[in-house]
């Protein structure tokens, strides 16, 4: 204590702490290795305050930007996730689409090489079906009347 006793009374003369440079960085306290600068400070109150009212400024613009910043991802993450979503979407619509063709080619193929049975439509209609004959045209001719008849 009393050897940091003239130190403390010379800094408070001064009215303003002492700045040492310790390696990159800088402190008010020594350090070892460090070097103390003199850091004058010229401004006048008034540059003071409009200096510091620009740094007020300049963080209240950061903050804004910050916030459209975050805000912008936030949209981003949310269009890629819509967009993700719908990609799957088609990829699940077009593998189903495909395994319906598949399933239907399957299908065709199958009933192509099974035989088919003849069916009633296509052999031997004409013969039990006098309309279904080539010419019947389902309507019935006029009798011509028999001679024994009276006319005349």
């Amino acid at each position: 204590m009393i050897a940091s006793g003239p130190f403390w009374i010379s800094a408070s003369a001064q009215g303003r702490p002492e700045t040492y440079r310790c390696g990159n960085t800088y402190t008010d306290r020594p350090c070892d290795g460090g070097k103390q600068l003199k850091v004058d400070d010229l401004r006048t109150e008034a540059d003071r305050r409009t200096a510091d009212a620009a740094t007020h400024k300049a963080e209240v613009r950061g903050d804004q930007l910050e916030r459209i910043r975050l805000a912008q991802e936030k949209d981003a993450r949310e269009r890629d996730r819509r967009s993700a979503h719908e990609a799957r979407q088609a990829a699940m619509a077009e593998r189903r689409l495909a395994s319906s063709e598949q399933q239907a080619r399957a299908r065709a193929q199958k009933l192509a090489s099974e035989p088919h049975k003849s069916s009633t439509r296509f052999s031997g209609a004409s013969e039990g079906n006098p309309a279904s004959a080539p010419g019947g045209g389902g309507k019935k001719k006029k009798r011509k009347p028999s001679s024994g008849s009276s006319a005349g």
